[in-house]
């Protein structure tokens, strides 16, 4: 075991951060992109989101396979669960991209079994703030 610390590669960051703004696009909700390599192994992260149903599970994983090509020209290593739109999965290698169906997100809250591990900002507005210097929450007392 290594005592560096874990870092994932640019175009890895940059894969997981485009999957998620694809989901976003298409009104996916509950959108977390967490760093699962650390306790994984097989991929650095997990891109989880919600689709309300079937018709826009196939919405958001169309927007994913084609942002990602684009922004990094690359195409899923595998696919799982495309026919029944419940939980389709998109292996990259080192990210999986999850689309649950709500009712399925609701069943195996799979971001539960990795509760511990650190989650990677992608949306813009959390950033931009972030960078800005978000202001003290002691400033919220009014």
């Amino acid at each position: 075991m290594s005592d560096r610390p874990y870092r994932p590669d640019a175009d890895t960051v940059e894969l997981a951060t485009a999957a998620a703004r694809a989901a976003d696009d298409k009104l996916a909700t509950e959108i977390v992109v967490l760093e699962v390599g650390p306790v994984l192994g097989i991929c650095d992260y997990f891109v989880i989101a919600t689709a309300q149903n079937e018709r826009q599970v196939k919405a958001v994983i169309d927007a994913v396979e084609e942002q990602v090509r684009a922004g990094t020209g690359r195409s899923p290593r595998a696919e799982e669960g495309k026919d029944a739109r419940r939980w389709v999965l998109l292996d990259y290698g080192d990210v999986v991209v999850h689309v649950f169906h709500v009712d399925e997100r609701a069943y195996y809250r799979i971001e539960r079994l990795y509760g511990d591990v650190p989650r990677l900002e992608w949306d813009e507005a959390t950033n931009a703030a972030a960078t800005r210097g978000a202001a003290d929450p002691a400033d919220d007392r009014a």
